[in-house]
């Protein structure tokens, strides 16, 4: 008797809301480690995101940036401890997944650890950001004069490949704690494990379109939205030289602010001091413009 092998349909995360590509295209991924999903490997189909989709997924952001934006820092910290809750209470799912991709029981559980840690570092700044990087000048003349931070809008990142789920907290977090709204393209290499994180987004109580996950081919995705004139600014991770080099010239046509890195060792990600992978202001401070306000005194 010939055994079927387990085949799963995923979706993407746009709006607040589980969605099939428009376009009715998927890839298959299967299991690496045949231990974790019993005797023979789980093969999922994980929609091909679209240029379409992606279009879906900028207006979502930019129609849930007035609202996320005017929150209160401190309401925006309660979400995102509240997600950090939910990735802790779904630790032994996200680490099957995890391992499912390849990595050892040990790997897996250290990635889904350092995960929930970074959530609840950036669920705690939120509320400290402004007090951090605004200044009041001493200027000449009868006024106050102060500058303050401001979310720029909808950003669009390109995940790292790996680390696939603390290396999408690590660039994803910082960009809402700070007020702006994220389109991010989930890794290729293991995108099952960030529709499980989208899982942890839906039950946390942040805000349909705040963040939304495709899934597919970056090289297809990202360039259209490094077009996108909804697109504030683009943070990319990714290995591919020619595809960094894409982002930054279709990013230049609307002065969009693009940020290209090579993706680095894995290891470096779990460093919490390494101001280029770990976590810190500098990454609250990537995605922010500055606003200077002047005011006359006495008025």
């Amino acid at each position: 008797m010939t055994r079927l092998s387990i085949t799963k349909a995923y979706k993407m995360y746009v709006g607040g809301a589980f969605v099939r590509s428009e376009s009715g295209r998927y890839f298959q991924v299967s299991a690496n480690d045949k231990s974790a999903t019993g005797a023979d490997p789980e093969t999922v189909n994980i929609p091909l995101g679209s240029r379409k989709d992606a279009r879906d997924a900028v207006l979502a952001a930019k129609n849930a940036f007035d609202g996320w934006s005017a929150r209160t820092a401190f309401n925006r910290g309660q979400i995102l401890y509240r997600l950090a809750e939910m990735l802790e209470s779904r630790r032994d799912e996200l680490t099957a997944s995890l391992q499912r991709a390849g990595l050892s029981a040990k790997d897996a559980e250290a990635e889904v650890g350092a995960s929930v840690d970074r959530a609840i570092f950036y669920a705690g700044f939120c509320d400290k950001l402004t007090a951090l990087l605004s200044s009041y000048n001493p200027v000449p003349g009868p006024h106050f004069d102060f500058s303050v931070p401001d979310p720029m809008g909808v950003i669009a990142v390109v995940a790292p490949a790996k680390p696939a789920l603390l290396g999408l907290v690590s660039t994803i977090l910082p960009i809402i704690a700070a007020g702006n709204t994220v389109v991010a393209i989930a890794s290729k290499d293991d995108p099952r494990t960030a529709v499980l994180f989208c899982e942890c987004l839906a039950t946390s109580d942040l805000p349909g379109g705040v963040i939304n996950v495709l899934t597919g081919d970056a090289k297809e995705i990202a360039p259209h939205l490094a077009k996108h004139r909804e697109v504030a600014g683009i943070d990319a991770w990714t290995e591919d030289a020619e595809l960094r080099a894409k982002l930054e010239a279709e990013g230049s046509d609307s002065v969009k602010r693009v940020t290209t890195h090579g993706t680095p060792v894995d290891l470096k990600w779990y460093d919490a001091a390494d101001p280029q992978v770990g976590q810190g202001l500098g990454f609250l401070e990537r995605f922010l413009e500055t606003k200077t306000i002047w005011h006359p005194v006495g008025v």
